[in-house]
């Protein structure tokens, strides 16, 4: 039988497709008991700055794999560089995700890309040797109060990698390129982040650490300014605001295809904890080899209705250890092409109708038909020490009005569960447990 499936070269290309705005509200009360959540705009919904009302639902669906045409090399091993740039964590503007926060005193509001696969908080900062395009005015540190550089001697500046002193030797300068040959360079600086819209109330977390770019150039979109990083990388807003959230932080993604006013939520602290019944857990992984910035867990199988597919056949249960990245900035989910041929096998014998490609060959396994209900398999994520279930809703997604595609494709060297996977799951992150933990939920309800 023919090999139908795109290697991820071609395809992993395309793993990224949320982009969501934050915007958020809540109580002052909350957020001092270490508790509060934001709301997450779809990129694509009418709250936010980047929606096309011309578009249909299906053509923002392909938009947005198109969009992710370069996000798994962001998560390949980096090549030597020179002292004075590094390679680090996300690719730019598949501006995934928005956070809606401020920076300064007093508080200038910032629409940024929000990435789990990233650590730097950046901006852009006048004055600007070379900024790209943004719709918002840059933020002048001159203007902020708090507003205060990093020495190079600090252990800010140690923290984070290959940073350099400034010529007149005092302070810290970082420098970073991106996979797609986007950069920022500028200085280290702390200055107080306000989490919350300006019109609600909101709450202040002084002495942020922040780059200030003040040369900065690629594919980001105008309607932001830089990155907001919730990797576990030390200088990532999780990892930052560690003690009053207590390391732990939560979404629950809504369907890509969901109707109605409801929003993704992100919640951080007290109000990030998964529990009650039907949750499970699973070690984040830690290893040498693993960069900081991502999470790593294992995948030890995959069942399709009731057939369990095991990740080794051969191999010793050691060598799967932390064999996933799970990422809210990659659209599908990425297997390993070893093992992803025998999984779309499965899900093929389990459905009764006659595969056809699809016209954009992004997706593999695909079917010409009008109808969401294909009668597809239960498909079953088995994670270490915890088995997820994911919704028939996202294991499928409709690229026109006349394709309906198994959202999963094959990597030559990484694996990663994606953000589709995770819908209508509430996802805990617990740092100081190192686990996450996933719940059954429907998300547009909460």
């Amino acid at each position: 039988m023919a090999s139908h499936h795109h290697s991820l070269l071609s395809f992993a290309t395309l793993a990224t497709t949320f982009s969501i705005v934050f915007t958020c509200n809540f109580s002052l009360t909350e957020a001092l008991n270490g508790g509060f959540s934001v709301d997450l705009i779809h990129r694509d919904s009418p709250n936010s700055p980047f929606y096309n009302p011309s578009e249909t639902s299906s053509q923002r669906i392909a938009n947005a794999l198109h969009r992710s045409v370069n996000r798994v090399n962001h998560f390949k091993p980096k090549s030597p560089v020179s002292t004075n740039s590094f390679q680090t964590d996300v690719i730019s503007n598949s501006g995934e995700f928005l956070i809606k926060y401020s920076v300064g005193t007093p508080p200038v509001p910032m629409l940024s890309i929000v990435d789990t696969g990233s650590d730097l908080i950046w901006i852009q900062c006048t004055p600007c040797t070379k900024c790209y395009n943004q719709t918002a005015p840059l933020f002048d540190p001159k203007k902020s109060e708090t507003y205060k550089k990093v020495s190079c001697s600090s252990s800010q500046c140690k923290s984070l990698e290959r940073t350099k002193c400034s010529n007149d030797g005092k302070n810290c300068q970082y420098s970073m390129s991106y996979g797609d040959s986007s950069y920022t360079n500028g200085e280290l600086a702390v200055d107080t982040l306000t989490l919350g819209s300006t019109t609600s109330q909101s709450v202040p977390f002084p002495k942020t650490i922040i780059g200030c770019g003040h040369d900065n150039h690629g594919s980001f979109g105008k309607e932001g300014s830089g990155i907001v990083g919730l990797g576990g990388g030390t200088v990532s807003l999780v990892s930052q605001l560690h003690s009053s959230i207590g390391g732990k932080f939560s979404h629950c993604l809504i369907p890509l295809n969901s109707k109605g006013k409801n929003s993704s939520k992100l919640n951080f602290g007290s109000n990030a904890v998964v529990s009650g019944s039907g949750v499970v857990s699973t070690p984040i992984v830690q290893n040498p080899q693993n960069p900081v910035t991502y999470y790593f867990l294992t995948l030890e199988a995959m069942s399709v209705g009731r057939k369990r597919l095991e990740l080794s056949d051969s191999s010793t249960f050691e060598d799967l250890k932390g064999n996933i990245i799970i990422d809210s900035g990659t659209t599908v989910t990425i297997l390993p092409e070893y093992f992803y041929s025998k999984f779309e096998l499965a899900v093929e014998e389990a459905i009764n109708l006659k595969r056809s490609d699809d016209p954009s060959l992004i997706l593999s396994l695909c079917y010409k038909t009008s109808k969401d209900d294909i009668g597809a398999p239960r498909i079953t994520a088995h994670f270490t020490g915890a088995d997820v279930m994911l919704s028939p809703k996202t294991t499928f997604i409709r690229l026109s009005e006349k394709f309906l595609c198994l959202a999963f494709g094959a990597g030559d060297t990484l694996s990663i569960f994606g953000n589709l996977a995770q819908s209508n799951l509430l996802v805990g992150y617990d740092l100081v447990k190192k686990t996450v933990s996933f719940k059954p939920t429907d998300c547009t309800k909460l």
